[in-house]
């Protein structure tokens, strides 16, 4: 998959949020696809294991079979390609913007106490 592809596939994954919730069940702990299902009453087994689909192509989620069960991983290196390719550079960039305009406006109000009111 090209690296292009494998970003739209992320953000895809990442677009619904029972997709972030298996996410987030994930992340301290690799769990079976039944206890995952466990954690969704409200979904049958078959949309979960869709859900799942997606987040395996996207390579969110490893999954490893261990007899009958099926252990799925989190693997957070495409969130992480994510944030290096964009939102770490950009909040760079911002945040170095903000500092300025916020030096510029101190120095403004800094300058306008200085100077006299006309009335005094």
């Amino acid at each position: 998959m090209s690296i292009p592809d494998q970003f739209d596939a992320t953000f895809k994954a990442l677009a619904s949020p029972i997709r972030r919730q298996i996410l987030d069940d994930l992340k301290d702990q690799p769990l079976t696809t039944g206890v995952l299902c466990s954690h969704f009453a409200d979904i049958d087994r078959c949309t979960v294991m869709q859900h799942l689909r997606v987040l395996e192509e996207a390579g969110l989620v490893i999954a490893e079979r261990r007899g009958r069960e099926r252990w799925n991983h989190l693997n957070a290196m495409p969130i992480q390609d994510i944030h290096d390719r964009w939102i770490g550079p950009h909040a760079a960039a911002a945040s170095t913007r903000l500092a300025r305009f916020k030096q510029t406006v101190e120095a403004k109000t800094a300058m306008e106490a200085d100077q006299p009111t006309p009335n005094s």
